[in-house]
C-alpha cells in the first residue's frame, strides 16, 4: 500500500485538529445557547413598561395558543442554531485544511527539491547533484551532510573503478600469454599425453578463456564512465549488425534469429559501441539459454519520446524471484549450465550499466514456459 505524502499527512492532521476544536466549541456554545433559550421559554411574564424587566401581557384566552407557538419557535430556533453550528464547523475545517495544504506545500518545497535531487543521483553525476544549503536554515545541516556523503561516495566509486581497471589490465597480460601458449600447445598433436592429461589441458584452456572473458568484461565496466555518448545512433541498422554477427552462433545451436524492426528510422543519442554491446549481450544470452530449435526475435519501435527494444526468446523462462537479480553481477539462474556455456555472470550486469548511462531502464517484461521477453526503454527521437 502506497504511503501518503508528508504534505497530505500534515493537512489531514491539521484538518482533524480544527474539526475537533470546532466540534468542541460548537457543542459548548450549543449547550450554553440552549440553556438560555430554555430559560427564556420558562420565563414569560406581564409587561408594565417600567424597570429593566420586560413584561408581556397575554389574555388568558390566548395563552394556550401563544405557549404552543412560542414552544415551536423555540424548537425551530434551537434546530437552526444546531445546523448553523455544524455548517460553520464544516466550512472552517475545509478552509483550514485547504490553507494548511498550500502552506505546508510551500514550506515543504525545499524537501521536495531535496528528494528530487536524491532520485537523480547516479554514479556518474554525484558531484552535480550537490544541494545549495543557503536557502532554508532547517535544511542547511542536512544538505551539508548530504553533500559530504556525495563526495565520499564519488571518491569511493572512483577508487573502485580505478582498482577494477588496474586489476583487469594487470591480469590481461599474463592471461594473454597463457592463452597463446595453450593455443600453441593445442595446435600440435602430443601422442605421449594420456586421456587424463588431455582432459586437464582441455579444462585449463576453457577456464583460461573464461577468465579472459571475465577480465575483458570487468575492464569494459570500469571504462564505461569515460566513453563518449554523443553518437547519433540508428537503432534498426545496429540490430541488423548484431544479427549478422551472431548468425553463426545461432546456426550452430539451430536457433532462428529474426530482426523485426519498425518501418520508420529510430534514432537515439549515445555511444554506438556501448549500445551495440548492450543489444549483442542480450541477444547472445537469448541464444545461449534457448531451447533446441528455438527462436530469438529482436524488435524496436518508437513509443512517444522513448525507444523500446525487445529481445524475445523461446527458452525455459526466468522464475519470478530471479527477474530482478539476473541483472546483478555474477548472478546466474542455472550455474551449472552457465559454466557449461562459458558464462561469467556479468553480461546482463553490463547491459544494465549501459542502459543506466543512457538514462533508460531494462526489465523482464514477461517470462514463462513459452520464453522470456526483455525490454529496454531509452530516450530517443525519430530522425
Amino acid at each position: 500500500m502506497k504511503r501518503i505524502s508528508l504534505q497530505w499527512r500534515l493537512t489531514l492532521f491539521t484538518a482533524l485538529l480544527i474539526a475537533a476544536v470546532c466540534i468542541s466549541l460548537n457543542f459548548l456554545l450549543y449547550r450554553n445557547g440552549v440553556y438560555y433559550i430554555d430559560s427564556l421559554q420558562s420565563t414569560v411574564v406581564d409587561y408594565n413598561g417600567s424597570g429593566e424587566n420586560i413584561y408581556i401581557d397575554i389574555p388568558d384566552s390566548q395563552w394556550d395558543d401563544f405557549a404552543d407557538k412560542f414552544s415551536i419557535q423555540i424548537f425551530d430556533t434551537k434546530a437552526g442554531y444546531r445546523r448553523r453550528g455544524w455548517l460553520i464547523t464544516a466550512v472552517v475545517t475545509i478552509l483550514g485544511g485547504a490553507v494548511t495544504y498550500f502552506v505546508s506545500g510551500h514550506a515543504l518545497k525545499p524537501l521536495k527539491e531535496f528528494s528530487a535531487r536524491v532520485e537523480n543521483v547516479q554514479a556518474r553525476n554525484m558531484t552535480d547533484c550537490a544541494i545549495d544549503g543557503k536557502g532554508v536554515p532547517e535544511f542547511r545541516k542536512l544538505s551539508d551532510s548530504y553533500n559530504e556523503m556525495l563526495v565520499r561516495l564519488s571518491d569511493a566509486f572512483e577508487i573502485q573503478r580505478q582498482f577494477t581497471g588496474n586489476a583487469a589490465h594487470e591480469l590481461r597480460t599474463p592471461l594473454a600469454i597463457m592463452q597463446a601458449q595453450l593455443e600453441l600447445y593445442n595446435s600440435t598433436e602430443h601422442q605421449e599425453n594420456d586421456a587424463d592429461t588431455a582432459e586437464v589441458i582441455k579444462m585449463v584452456t576453457e577456464q583460461t578463456e573464461r577468465l579472459s572473458s571475465l577480465v575483458g568484461t570487468l575492464l569494459d565496466m570500469s571504462e564505461l564512465q569515460t566513453v563518449e555518448r554523443s553518437d547519433n545512433i540508428e537503432v534498426n541498422s545496429l540490430i541488423d549488425e548484431v544479427v549478422a554477427d551472431l548468425e553463426p552462433l545461432a546456426e550452430k545451436r539451430n536457433i532462428e534469429l529474426v530482426a523485426d524492426a519498425d518501418e520508420c528510422d529510430i534514432y537515439i543519442m549515445g555511444s554506438d559501441i556501448l549500445i551495440y554491446r548492450m543489444i549483442y549481450n542480450l541477444t547472445e544470452n537469448a541464444i545461449k539459454y534457448n531451447k533446441d530449435n528455438g527462436k530469438v526475435r529482436i524488435s524496436a519501435y518508437k513509443d512517444n519520446s522513448s525507444v523500446i527494444i525487445l529481445v524475445e526468446d523461446t527458452g525455459h523462462g526466468i522464475p519470478c524471484e530471479y527477474r530482478e537479480k539476473i541483472f546483478e553481477p555474477f548472478f546466474r539462474v542455472d550455474k551449472s549450465r552457465s559454466r557449461e556455456l562459458g558464462g561469467v555472470g556479468l553480461g546482463l550486469a553490463l547491459v544494465r550499466e549501459i542502459v543506466r548511462l543512457h538514462g533508460g531502464s531494462v526489465s523482464v517484461k514477461k517470462s514463462g514456459k513459452e520464453g522470456t521477453v526483455l525490454e529496454i526503454e531509452l530516450p530517443g527521437r525519430i530522425g
